[in-house]
């Protein structure tokens, strides 16, 4: 039995058993106990993955009627939900001075990864894959500890990463659709949907965390060299931001920068 949220936490983000990152025991009902920040904690790696570096390929819908290029771009975004998981408990440790509401919102946050992860898995699955069929890059890990402070990392994942996942995700989404995958596309909207709360929630605590959640206090806390180019898809999804709490004169200057 793990005694504590942030051993959980923990073990969570040093376990090298692909089987625990996709499915850990739900963490403890218990208060979090006091201890110093671990930012400097990095991830343990399951042997089942390997690793280059790679951009995300910008796929037509001509090309993910192939599967094997589908499975890659699904392969890719399970892997983007591992390392939120993964950086959502990285949090919880790396901050312990925040309100304990924040990081028992961390903690709801990584689970929805968790749950977001299987349902990537089972689609891999159906397309006669499965995790570790395709290399991997920890793009997310090698700039997110970057952010040295709670209003820095809800900047950078929730309200830059998880933001833009609203707009690449409803793109794929409809590519996902043209290439006759009615599951992936399925898949897609749904976890575009249940990623509103978790930019809401950046929106909320930078607010508390700074005063306002304008436009030009999120771009303040975001650690260089990120910058707002790399946290939006080509086309906003305006709506999904909207509803997730920004304002229309933060998303204007989004689209504008």
């Amino acid at each position: 039995m793990i005694p504590s949220i942030q051993e959980w936490a923990r073990t969570y983000v040093e376990s090298t058993s692909l089987a625990y990152k996709m499915a850990p025991p739900p963490p403890p009902p218990a208060q979090f106990d006091n201890q110093v920040d671990e930012l400097r904690l990095r991830p343990g790696r399951p042997a089942e993955l390997s690793f280059e570096e790679h951009r995300l390929r910008n796929l037509t819908a001509a090309a993910l009627r192939d599967d094997r290029k589908r499975g890659f771009l699904i392969h890719t975004f399970w892997h983007h939900e591992l390392q939120a998981a993964e950086l959502m408990c990285w949090a919880i440790l790396a901050f312990p001075n925040t309100p304990e509401s924040f990081r028992r919102g961390l903690l709801r946050i990584a689970q929805d990864e968790i749950r977001h992860m299987s349902m990537y898995a089972e689609h891999l699955v159906s397309l006669s894959f499965r995790v570790g069929s395709f290399p991997v890059n920890d793009w997310f890990w090698t700039r997110i500890p970057t952010a040295t402070t709670p209003s820095a990392f809800v900047s950078a994942m929730n309200i830059g990463f998880e933001g833009g996942n609203l707009d690449h995700g409803l793109r794929f989404a409809e590519r996902f659709e043209q290439a006759g995958d009615a599951d992936a596309a399925r898949i897609q909207r749904t976890i575009v949907e249940e990623e509103i709360p978790h930019v809401a929630f950046g929106m909320r605590w930078l607010e508390r965390f700074m005063g306002d959640a304008t436009f030009a206090t999120w771009q303040s806390n975001i650690a260089s060299p990120l910058s707002p180019m790399l946290m939006r898809g080509k086309a906003l999804n305006r709506s999904a931001r909207q509803r997730a709490g920004q304002a229309e004169e933060f998303v204007n200057a989004l689209e504008q920068w």
